[in-house]
């Protein structure tokens, strides 16, 4: 039987009050119980949201599940320094570059169990996951450690030692995910950073730093078939984006913040501003958007790429190198390096939802299912 304190009881002035009082509190409770069903619901719907898996340079994966945005679990790669990220088409494997420990992980998503480690070679870094193989950048002349400011008196002499001492240039190993085995190695330039695929993945396109270039690939022979010169546009090349229709490839110049777009057959067509240091990049699913990560800028910046005016720009967090968006295409969740958290964005307005911390040096950042995202794509 409901409770009605006696002040309360005495302030009605009749009978007809009480039980109108005692029926509003009873469709009250009813009520309640009825949202608390609800959302328990929801809850258990959310789990089909997906999963986020984080690199912590300076720890292990972090798995974000998507319906609650909390960290739910991780993955230990023995603390071999996780940078890049990629996750199969099929979702049963992860695929993790250790820059520490010279090799890949591979990891049974499901489980979070270690299927095996293959060795690279030195500094590897970037992962790009299309279909059943993964291609991975590695640095054999690298020293480690971010590299020393463009024009400074630090990268002149690493330059001239470089030089005389012949360094061995980047490569990007090819290693068949399923079978375990490196099937071929291609030769980049110096401190190659990004990679991509052509459209009709017959070409391989990856930008190197050192060298002021990006370079365009025969993906079976490993032939450089164009290069690409950037040094007009600024210093050090990072990013590359193939468009959702293969139509434009934009590449991000991190010291001379800006964007270089290509067309289809790798000619410049034009360059755009960013904010300062520009390094991850994304297109929207329909193609209609660029998303830019700047690391110094502390923001996600987005473009239209039809008219290259910008559209906004979403708060983040200090040195945010990747991001994935939600498989829904909801919201964006941006890795930010130095501020060791994970930022997550609306994508209709780039208002902050949430800032999830305690990573590690956050680096590389995917989404299951799969996503678009600076690591990831869904054409290919």
């Amino acid at each position: 039987m409901l409770f009605i304190p006696n002040p309360i009881i005495k302030n009605l002035r009749s009978l007809d009050v009480l039980r109108c009082f005692r029926a509003s509190i009873f469709v009250l409770i009813g009520m309640a119980f009825l949202v608390a069903g609800c959302s328990d619901e929801s809850s258990t719907a959310g789990s089909d949201a997906g999963l986020a898996y984080v690199t912590n340079q300076k720890g292990n994966i972090t798995v974000i599940d998507l319906a609650s945005l909390e960290s739910v679990s991780e993955i230990d790669v023995n603390g071999k320094g996780p940078r890049g990220i990629g996750i199969t088409p099929d979702g049963k494997t992860i695929v993790v570059a250790n820059v520490d420990g010279g090799d890949i992980t591979l990891i049974a998503r499901e489980s979070g169990e270690i299927i095996k480690h293959i060795e690279i070679g030195e500094n590897p870094e970037f992962v790009r996951v299309i279909g059943n193989r993964a291609y991975i950048s590695f640095e054999p002349a690298s020293l480690g450690g971010p590299p020393p400011t463009p024009g400074s008196e630090a990268a002149q002499k690493l330059e001239e030692e470089r030089e005389e001492e012949d360094a061995e240039p980047a490569k990007i190993a090819v290693v068949n995910i399923e079978s375990g085995i490196v099937e071929k190695e291609i030769t980049g330039g110096m401190e190659t950073e990004g990679i991509e695929l052509s459209y009709d993945q017959t070409k391989l396109i990856i930008t190197n730093e050192a060298d002021e270039n990006i370079t365009v690939h025969d993906l079976e022979s490993g032939e450089m078939i164009k290069e690409i010169s950037t040094i007009e546009y600024g210093h050090r090349p990072r990013g590359i984006k193939a468009s959702p229709d293969g139509s434009m490839y934009v590449g991000s110049i991190e010291y001379g913040n800006s964007l270089v777009v290509m067309n289809s057959e790798f000619e410049v067509i034009t360059s755009i501003k960013t904010g300062e240091v520009p390094y991850g990049l994304s297109f929207s699913r329909d193609g209609s958007k660029l998303y830019v990560a700047l690391a110094k800028g502390k923001v996600l910046q987005v473009f239209d790429t039809k008219t290259w005016e910008e559209l906004g720009r979403g708060k983040t967090g200090t040195r945010c190198w990747h991001f994935t968006f939600t498989p829904d295409d909801s919201k964006i969740l941006v890795a930010c390096g130095r501020s060791d958290e994970v930022v997550v964005l609306n994508a209709s307005d780039l208002s902050v939802v949430k800032r999830l911390t305690g990573f590690a040096m956050p680096w590389g950042i995917v989404a299951y299912p799969k996503s678009v995202g600076s690591l990831d794509s869904v054409w290919q």
